[in-house]
């Protein structure tokens, strides 16, 4: 019985990002403990891709670190981030942009939406 209680807990404990989607590009703030010390680190990438829902949901952000691309996927659920902000709306015409692996330079580039108000 204390497992389903924790269980539900954990999904009323729904954690305030922003809304965000494949091809945006966002900055995410997560915590690193090394022992006893504790430390922020950020993570500036595109979004390529979000999947599961639930306690299950996940998004993978994809960035590049001297020429070599580098992805971190992380929970919605997870205790280790303190923040999200969105940099850029991306426009894109996808849910899974994971063509984006093959391409390198100009090509990489994800349109930005504008929005008219």
């Amino acid at each position: 019985m204390d497992a389903i209680k924790f269980v539900n807990e954990q999904m009323l404990n729904k954690p305030d990002f922003p809304d965000f989607a494949p091809g945006d590009n966002i900055i995410v703030t997560y915590k690193i403990i090394e022992g006893e010390k504790e430390r922020s680190q950020s993570f500036k990438g595109d979004v390529i891709k979000i999947s599961g829902e639930g306690l299950g949901k996940r998004f993978t952000v994809r960035k590049m670190s001297n020429g070599v691309g580098v992805e971190r996927i992380w929970p919605y659920s997870s205790q280790t981030i303190t923040e999200i902000k969105v940099v850029k709306r991306g426009k894109v015409r996808r849910s899974k942009l994971y063509y984006l692996r093959g391409l390198v330079g100009k090509k990489a580039r994800i349109k930005e939406r504008r929005f008219v108000k």
